[in-house]
C-alpha cells in the first residue's frame, strides 16, 4: 500500500551571518530569466554551514506549501513558512544538535493528521523524527523522537506503509554503511517504543537514493535504490511469503555512478519508470555517465530500457514534472561538480526522442537536491534547491511562463 505522504511533487537564535527570521524576502528577479524565460530566481536563505536536504509540504495547515531544509554543519533543521505567494519566514524545527541533519521526508508518523519530519543524521548514523504540534510557528523547537541510532552514515529516507498496518514506516540508505534497511513503525511512535530494523540489502556500495513506488503493478510498495560505487540502480520487491524477504531486481549495472533519481511514469503508459542522474564524481568523458537518463519499464519491472534525457557533467539528482503545462513530463537536474548548475530538460512530446536543455542557474557550486512544488499558488510547478560548499544557499525559481494546471 503506497502511503499518502507529502512528496515534493507528488524535505529564535540566528546562525551567525544568516538573515534574521522573518527577513527572508524573495529577491525581485535577482537573476535574468533563463531557459526560454521560464523561471525567475529568488533567494530564500544563505550563509548555511553546509546546505543539504530540502522538502515541500504544508506544515502549518494554511493551504500553501512550506519548505524544510537541513543545515548540516550549522547543527540545525529549518522550516520556512510560506505566506502563500513565495515569501518565506525561517523557523527552527531543531537547533544546536550536532550530527549532520541532511536529507529528510515529511509525513504523518503518529497518525494525528499533522505532517511530521523524519531526518537522517549522517555523521552520527541516526534517524530521528520531529513531531508537528499543529502550530509549528509557535514552537521554538519540535518534539524529538529517535527511530534508530544504528544506521552507519545514514543518508536518505522515504516514508511508506510496508507492512499494510496503516502506519507509515521508514526506509533508509546508509552511505558508508553500504546497505539499505527499513524500520517498522511501532504504532505508538511518541511513547519511545522501539522501531524494529529489518535489512533490505546488506551490501550496496555507497547506497544513495531510496524512493518508493509500485514497479510491478501488484498494489504493494517497492523501493528504488542506487549504489554509487556499486554502479547499480535497482528496485526491491518485498515478497509475499511468510518471511517477507526482499528480492533485488537490477535496472542498470553498467552505467557508472548512479546518484539520485525518482520513480515516475515518464511515458504515460501506466507503469512506473525511473529518471536518474549519473556521474556526481565521474571523470569528464567517461562513457555511460555524466548525464540524466530515464529507464523505461517494459513490463512489471522485469525489463528496462535506458534512454538519454541529456548530458549533464557531474549530474547529482533528477526529478520530473510538467513544467511548461503541455501535458508531458519535463525533467529538472542538478550538477554537483564543475561550476555547479540547475537545468531543466524540455520534453518534446516523445520521451524517447529529443529533449531540449535549458539552464536555470549556472555557476552555482555543489548544487544538490531539487524539489518541484507550486510555491506561489499560481498552479504552476516551481523549483527549489540547495547547494552546499561554495554556495551554501537555498533558492527557488518561480515558474512564470508555464501553462497553469486546471
Amino acid at each position: 500500500m503506497l502511503p499518502k505522504v507529502f512528496f515534493p511533487f507528488i524535505a529564535a537564535l540566528a546562525i551567525a551571518g544568516a538573515p534574521p527570521a522573518g527577513g527572508n524576502q524573495p529577491l525581485p528577479c535577482a537573476a535574468p530569466p533563463q531557459g526560454k524565460g521560464m523561471f525567475t530566481e529568488h533567494l530564500i536563505a544563505d550563509k548555511y554551514g553546509y546546505a543539504y536536504g530540502v522538502a515541500a509540504a504544508d506544515l502549518d495547515g494554511d493551504g500553501d506549501l512550506d519548505l524544510t531544509s537541513g543545515d548540516t554543519r550549522g547543527d540545525a533543521l529549518y522550516w520556512f513558512e510560506n505566506n502563500g505567494t513565495g515569501s518565506f519566514r525561517r523557523h527552527f524545527i531543531q537547533q544546536n544538535e550536532p550530527g549532520w541533519f541532511e536529507r529528510h521526508a515529511v509525513g504523518d508518523i503518529n497518525g494525528d493528521r499533522k505532517p511530521d519530519v523524519v531526518v537522517v543524521k549522517n555523521l552520527h548514523g541516526h534517524l530521528v523524527w520531529f513531531e508537528n504540534s499543529g502550530k509549528p510557528a509557535a514552537s521554538a523547537a519540535w518534539k524529538r523522537h529517535v527511530i534508530t541510532t544504528d544506521l552507519q552514515r545514514a543518508y536518505d529516507v522515504v516514508l511508506l506503509d510496508l507492512n499494510a498496518d496503516g502506519r507509515l514506516d521508514v526506509a533508509a540508505s546508509a552511505w558508508n554503511g553500504n546497505h539499505i534497511a527499513w524500520f517498522a513503525n511501532p504504532g505508538n511512535a511518541t511513547a519511545g517504543q522501539m522501531w524494529r530494523k529489518e535489512m533490505i540489502d546488506p551490501q550496496l556500495a555507497e547506497s544513495r537514493t531510496i524512493r518508493a513506488a509500485d514497479f510491478n503493478g501488484d498494489g504493494r510498495a517497492d523501493l528504488l535504490a542506487t549504489g554509487r560505487l556499486a554502479n547499480v540502480t535497482a528496485w526491491y520487491e518485498r515478497t509475499a511469503d511468510a518471511a517477507a524477504t526482499w528480492k533485488r531486481h537490477v535496472i542498470d549495472e553498467r552505467s557508472p555512478q548512479p546518484v539520485h533519481g525518482q520513480p515516475v511514469d515518464l511515458d504515460g503508459d501506466g507503469d512506473m519508470d525511473v529518471v536518474m542522474a549519473l556521474g556526481m564524481l565521474a571523470a569528464a568523458g567517461q562513457p555511460e555517465t555524466n548525464a540524466v537518463v530515464w529507464y523505461e519499464n517494459l513490463g512489471k519491472g522485469a525489463q528496462w530500457k535506458k534512454h538519454l534525457v541529456g548530458d549533464l557533467p557531474f549530474a547529482f539528482e533528477a526529478v520530473a514534472a510538467d513544467l511548461d503545462g503541455d501535458r508531458d513530463l519535463d525533467v529538472v537536474g542538478t550538477a554537483w561538480g564543475g561550476t555547479g548548475q540547475v537545468v531543466w530538460f524540455e520534453n518534446s512530446g516523445d520521451a524517447k526522442a529529443r529533449w531540449v536543455r535549458h539552464v536555470i542557474k549556472g555557476a552555482w557550486p555543489r548544487a544538490n537536491q531539487p524539489v518541484i512544488a507550486d510555491l506561489d499558488g499560481d498552479r504552476r510547478p516551481d523549483i527549489a534547491a540547495t547547494a552546499e560548499n561554495g554556495s551554501n544557499e537555498l533558492r527557488w525559481w518561480r515558474n512564470v511562463l508555464g501553462k497553469p494546471r486546471p
